[in-house]
This record gives C-alpha cells, structure tokens and sequence, in this order.
C-alpha cells in the first residue's frame, strides 16, 4: 500500500484534534498536515506528515514511532495501547490516541473531502472498477481536470489516501471502493460522498465475505445512500431488482441510469458485433440510434466502454464526440514490469500514465530493489497536474531528493523548461521528446542500474523500454510479486501471535529469482531468509539484501564467505561443527550465530538422537558459536496417513531442543515446521515456521490452496505454423504420427528451457488464445510441437506453458512429478519478467 499522496493542504495539528473530537495527549507544537503516513518505510517530508499507527494481527505499528521521531516526524495518532510513559520518551512529539486508528484516518479525510463541491463520481463493482475509472480519466481529461484513486486504491485504507489527494484545482474526482465483508462501505461513503454511482460487473470476487450475492450487493449499493445518480447493467436482473428497491426504501430521491439488451433501460444496446480487432456497439438513447467502436474485443471491455458511455451521456457530451474518444481507448497498464535490461541493467516499465500519485507508488517498487546500488528515473511532462509547472516540479525535486537517485532524465518540453527546480539531483538531462532522447541514448551508456520508467501515454515510452530491454529469448516466466505478497500474508495469517517467519528462497527462489523475490520479502517484514549455499546468500548481499540469512548446505569451502558477508551458517554434523568451530578460533571470533539442524526422522541431516550428549558437550563451551536456532525437518507433515509420525518427530525435537537449552544456559529460536505444518500442525508453529513453495502458490491441502495465488506464468511463442498431411510424423523419431490432417505450431521452449522430455507425445499439454494443445512428438531441446487443429492462431501468438488458468501442479501431474521439480528447472536462459500491480 502506497502511503503518501501528494496535495495541498492547510490543516494543522491542532485541526485535526477538532476534527476527532479528541483532546492531544501531548502537543509539542502545531504543524500544517499534508501528509498522511501509514508505513514508516516510506517517510518523505517528515516536517509535515501524521504518521497512523495501525496494528495488525502480526504488525504493532508501536514500535516504528521512535525510528520515525529520530526521522524527524512530531505528530503522530495512536491507539490505546500507548501508553503515557511513551510519551515520555518523545518530548517534541504531538499524539492523539483513539480507539480506533483507522476510524481516524476515515474521519480526517471524510472532513477533507467536504471541503470540496465539485463532482465526485463513486465506483463499486466485483470486477472493471479500476479499469472503468482509468477510462474516464482518458475520456474526460481534456474537458476536467481529474482527481482519481491511485491504481487500484480501493480499501479501508487506499480510499482515504485517495481522498486526501483532493484540492481546489480539480473539476472532477473519480473514486473506487472495494468491500469484502458487511460494514465496510459506511466508513467508505463518508468519504467518498459521491453525486455520481457507477457499479460495474457484480461477480464472485470476495464472496466468500457474505452470506449471498443478494447480501454482497446491498452492502455494496450502501456507496450510493446519498447519490444523486446511479449507473448499472440492467440485464444483471439481480441487481436490477435490488437497485430499484434500494432506490425505493434507502435513497428515495436516486435516479437510475440503466444500460442493456431490455427495452425498459435508458440506453439499449441494439447490437454487438465483434470483429477481429474491434467491437462495434450499437445502441439507442434518447430516441436516437448511434454506434461506436471501441479497439477492444474481450466481454469484460465491451462491458466497462458501455458503462463509460452512460457516464458521458448523462455529461451531454454529443453521441459523436464519444465515438471518436471511444475509438481511441487505450489498455489500462495497471501492473509495474521489471524486465532484465542491456549492460546488466534492470528495467521497470510504468508508463500508462505520468501524475504525482503513481510516480510516487513507481518510486516506492525503485526503492525495493537493491540489485544495483545505482538508480534511475526517467520521467516525462506530469499532464493534467491541476498546478502550475513550477510548483509542480519543484514538488516533484524535493519528492526525488529523498529517492537518491543516481540520475535524473526529464523528457518533455514542459520539464525542460522546469529543469532549474531538478539544480539539486546529482546527475540530470533533459530532453524535449522522446524522439530526442533516443538520439542520444548511446551517450548516456547505462549499465549496472534499475530505471524507472514513468511516462505519459503521448510520450511514447515504450519506445524506450524497447530500446533498454535486453534482446532475449522469447520464452519468459511472469513472476506476480501482488500474489507473493498476498500467499506470505495467507501463511502469516495462520500464526500465533510472535511467531517468526523464514522465506525459503534456496534454488534460485524455486526458479522465481534470487535478490527480485528476496527483496520484496525483505520489504514485506520477513524475519529471515533460508538459502541452501554460501555462494545464494553472498549473491544476496551483494544486491543489497540486510535480513538474517541462514545457510543450510554448509560447506567449509564457504567458511571464508559465510563470515565475509555476515551469513548463519546451519550445522548438521560433528565434522562441519568442528571445522566451522576451528575456522571461528584461528581468525578470533566469538558469538557466531549458528542453528543446529536435528535429524529426527528424515535421514538427511543433522544431529541424531544417539548424538545429543555429545553434542550438548560440544554446545555447552564453545565460545565461538551462538546457537541462533534449533530446528528439525519434518518428513510428512502434508500427510494425514504419517501425523503419527509428525508426532513421534515433534516429541523428539523437544527433547533434544530442551537438552541443548540446558547445556548452553540460554534459549534460541525453536522450529520445525514447513509449509505444510503452518496449517495443518498450528501446535507446532514454535517460535518460528519456514515457508517454501507455499508462497509460490502451492499447498497440497485443498482449503489452503484455495487461498492461495498463482505466482508463476511461463509463456512463450510461436515462431512457425504448419499444415501436416494425414500420415506424416513430426519431430525426433517420428514418434508423433498425425493420423488426420493437421495444423502444427512450434513454439520456442525445449527441454533445455526446463520443459519436462516426460511431456511430450500427448501428455502435455499447453493453452493457445484459452484453449488446450495437445504437444505431438517428442519435446526437442529448444523447440516443442502442438497440435493446434481447429484453435485460430497465427504466428507470434503467444502460449501460456502453465499459469492460473493451467496450474504447474497439473503439469507436475501429467510429467509424474512434483511442482518443486518443474519450478526449479526453468532454466536460467528464461528472462524472468517481474510486476506488481
């Protein structure tokens, strides 16, 4: 969650009390608030912001107040839980405490938000309401100047920092509001207190929240009590009917503005017709016939472009002015990429759109990532600011001067006039079109740095990315860093209160990447990080990973970098411990940290139970080490046919564990549970679980993988099609005999890009534009044939190996063997392409 947005305000502390009804437990002074900061990673004028303590389950926010007032921040809400002594310790800080900090947050932007009367258009909706509000904006830009929510800002928290971006400069607001469960939209449409409603498609997504759909979409509808217009789909009868009698008993003054096939709607949609690369809708309105075309041909964007149309009708923008805005719709980008570059760069693309708010959210992801030590921002002319250009930029200098960037590129004549307010980066160009710029692009030799791309749509960036991008294979895996955030917050979800988290990312991050996943864990609070050798956990450090690091595969070839780069190195058996102890003494170290790994049942590694005197004899004076942990590894704990066993380990771990605590004199982290044992043995969560291929999206119980989200989308193309006679035989061998004529298409992944040989002649299969295709012989090395009789595809087309809609548990399945096998041998030749929406 992106936590600053940038406005204008004039609201003090002492206001902001008033408008809480709360009395300061202790005001120092009384600066103007225009800044609200919920994550205290992403402080950036200190002077000026509210920090809001919100706790969660696994998070007390409590604890961040002292790195933030060292930080420079004075004011500060809380909850009850912090206590008068604390203060104490923060003599010119300001705090409010509350019951509740999140109801605070609402309750200072709902005041905000009335101080404005301009339009406010509200969105709600199961699916489209991003996408619905992103093509209003490019619909009505020209004749408002818009303020929207940030991406897909839409919860308890995002709405109100959307809210706060208002100022009197804007014409129009367009906000999206998301519930998954009753009472949430009341605090919602406080805020958000929309004239205008819109609800797009009403679908599953966050079902499981509510008792039926009928229940889903009153408490949705609770967006519009004070509406003065609602827009919907009249051919979804359930809402129909739930609409006109919340229309009649809850808001009895709303109008409605109906959209569908029926007669009885206000615009009737005569016609669909769909065509290679365009739909064209015909439709009635006022007693008028008209048609637009929109660039699009999927249901869902046929949907969300009628829905938009409704919006400019009710505007009495003129029926043709909106077919030729409609024709010129752009996708909706709502995902930032990053990408390997030339001259071992890294690239993130995040140029749909250029304001504030999103560069703001681009520069957050920039900062996450500490593969290179260099940073840099390519940014175009900020459009449709509502400020003048040189309080805009000058704005934006002082937000990029808290980014330490290594260098700055300004594209657009707008910036380039503006280039005086950039004096005090370290590094800055401007060029005054994107044409211009890649003139010059040899010059600036970029190698070994991330940049950041964030340009507006009429700059043409892509044109840049295409020119940063390293040329490779064709053949990449999609690695959703949204959906590895939300699988770790499932598992941590399932913890005791205190208990400690280890991200397994051995084997190059199960073939998802190394410092890229790592450094989105580091971001999103794991505790420590597991890596099977030396030589992954020095590679980690080196891209700038700071969390504890635990080696399992400990080697002594890998002493000398286990010191050098602060790594925990796992000891398993007399000889390493040995060694690794005589390694400590002759360089003088002392207090090493190192985790003893316990054999109690998988009869791989580790100390067995017939060891544990000697062992506790070795641990009890030896100076050198500090056990940081103890922990086992459990042999079936996915397996309701072995709990016994799972009990037989879990009883000789804690008596070799309490063994060792005796010897030493002092407790260490205790675990021994994987992903597995999180769920299905919550008693044995201990002080700390590691979680692997859980993340990633895989858990063998059913009710967890439901929670889950894929992660991981191998793609490739097709380079060449074929037409094979009835007869004929394809591929080595000639084991795959076309018994009809057939179309044949190769696309461009081979067992050496980590495809299963195991897959081929009919037992793989792979998804061309949604539908299967059968392989047909065997899998090459660089190359696999599919029988795509009777599926439309050309050349190019692109072919999803596995993903959401075919899951590598299923390929694991068809190859007979497990979705760690086929994660981990994606071969390194697969660019992996990272994005978080």
């Amino acid at each position: 969650m992106r936590n600053y947005i940038f406005a204008m305000h004039s609201i003090t502390f002492s206001d902001i009390a008033i408008v809480l009804n709360a009395t300061p437990a202790q005001q120092y002074s009384n600066p103007v608030i225009e800044y609200l900061l919920t994550d205290s990673r992403k402080l950036l004028f200190a002077e000026h912001s509210l920090f809001f303590a919100i706790n969660s389950s696994q998070n007390n926010a409590d604890k961040f107040i002292g790195l933030l007032y060292q930080s420079g921040v004075r004011c500060f809400i809380t909850g009850k839980s912090f206590s008068v002594n604390d203060f104490k310790q923060y003599p010119q800080a300001n705090f409010i405490t509350v019951d509740d900090v999140i109801i605070a947050l609402q309750k200072i932007t709902a005041h905000h938000r009335n101080l404005f009367n301009y339009p406010v258009i509200g969105i709600t909706g199961s699916n489209g309401k991003t996408i619905v509000k992103e093509w209003l904006y490019q619909l009505l830009n020209n004749d408002y100047n818009i303020v929207r929510s940030p991406k897909s800002y839409n919860s308890q928290i995002g709405v109100p920092l959307s809210v706060w971006q208002m100022n009197n400069a804007h014409t129009l607001g367009i906000f999206e509001a998301g519930i998954s469960q009753p009472g949430e939209m009341e605090q919602l449409e406080k805020i958000i207190a929309p004239q205008i409603g819109i609800v797009t498609v009403i679908g599953d997504a966050h079902a499981e929240g509510f008792k039926n759909p009928q229940q889903k979409i009153n408490e949705k509808l609770k967006l519009f009590l004070h509406s003065k217009i609602v827009f919907y789909c009249a051919d979804d009868g359930e809402l129909d009917n739930e609409i006109k009698t919340f229309s009649q008993i809850k808001n009895k003054t709303l109008s409605l503005f109906s959209w569908g096939k029926k007669n009885a709607v206000d615009l009737c949609i005569n016609n669909i017709d769909k065509q290679a690369a365009n739909t064209i809708i015909s439709c009635r309105y006022a007693d008028t016939d008209f048609d637009f075309t929109i660039p699009f041909t999927d249901e869902a964007s046929v949907n969300n472009a009628i829905t938009c149309s409704c919006i400019l009708l009710y505007l009495k923008i003129d029926i043709n002015i909106i077919a030729e805005k409609m024709l010129h719709l752009k996708p909706v980008e709502m995902r930032l990429e990053m990408k390997q570059g030339i001259n071992n760069c890294s690239v993130i693309n995040d140029s749909y759109n250029a304001d504030i708010n999103s560069l703001n959210i681009a520069l957050d992801f920039l900062q996450q990532q500490q593969q290179h030590s260099r940073h840099t921002l390519i940014l175009s002319d900020v459009l449709q600011s509502g400020l003048s250009s040189a309080v805009l930029y000058k704005n934006i200098a002082a937000i990029l001067q808290q980014k330490s960037l290594h260098r700055f590129i300004g594209i657009g004549p707008q910036i380039s006039e503006n280039a005086a307010a950039f004096n005090t980066l370290p590094e800055k160009y401007f060029y005054s079109s994107t044409k211009e710029f890649l003139q010059q692009l040899p010059s600036l030799q970029f190698k070994d740095e991330t940049i950041l791309l964030k340009g507006a749509r009429v700059f043409t960036f892509e044109k840049i990315s295409r020119a940063l991008e390293q040329k490779m294979h064709q053949t990449f895996l999609e690695i959703d860093l949204n959906a590895l955030r939300h699988n770790l917050k499932a598992y941590r979800q399932q913890l005791k209160q205190g208990v400690k988290l280890m991200a397994m990312v051995k084997a190059f991050s199960y073939g998802s990447g190394s410092f890229e996943i790592a450094s989105l864990l580091q971001h999103a609070g794991a505790d420590y990080l597991g890596v099977a050798y030396a030589d992954e956990g020095v590679e980690l450090r080196k891209a700038g990973i700071s969390l504890p690091v635990m080696v399992m595969n400990t080697e002594e070839a890998g002493f000398d970098n286990i010191i050098k780069y602060n790594l925990e190195p796992e000891l398993y058996s007399f000889n390493i411990l040995n060694a690794f102890k005589n390694y400590l003494q002759q360089n003088n170290i002392s207090g090493y940290k190192v985790h003893i790994k316990l054999d109690t049942g998988m009869h791989r590694l580790g100390f067995e139970e017939n060891e544990l005197e000697k062992l506790c004899t070795n641990l009890k004076d030896a100076h050198q080490f500090h056990v940081q942990s103890v922990f086992s590894h459990l042999v079936a704990s996915d397996d309701e046919a072995h709990d016994a066993f799972t009990k037989i380990q879990s009883d000789v771990f804690f008596k070799m564990a309490a063994a060792i605590q005796s010897a030493t004199g002092y407790t260490f982290i205790k675990h021994i549970s994987n992903t597995s044992a999180i769920h299905r043995h919550p008693q044995l969560q201990l002080d700390m679980v590691r979680l692997g291929i859980g993340l990633y999206g895989v858990d063998t119980a059913p009710a967890m993988q439901q929670q889950l989200k894929n992660v991981t989308t191998l793609k490739t193309t097709i380079s060449q099609i074929k037409h094979v006679k009835k007869g004929e035989s394809v591929g080595y061998s000639r084991k795959g005999i076309v018994n009809k004529d057939a179309v044949i298409a190769t696309v461009r992944i081979g067992y050496a890009d980590g495809y299963p040989r195991a897959l081929g002649n009919g037992a793989g299969k792979m998804l061309l534009n949604g539908q299967p295709a059968p392989v047909i012989g065997n899998v090459c090395m660089d190359m696999t044939m599919l029988d795509i009789t009777g599926i439309e595809a050309e050349e190019e087309d692109e072919v999803i190996v596995f993903g959401e809609p075919l899951s590598v548990s299923t390929l694991a399945t068809w190859a007979h063997t497990i979705p760690y096998e086929i994660l981990t041998n994606i071969s390194q030749r697969v660019r992996r392409v990272y994005f978080e929406e």
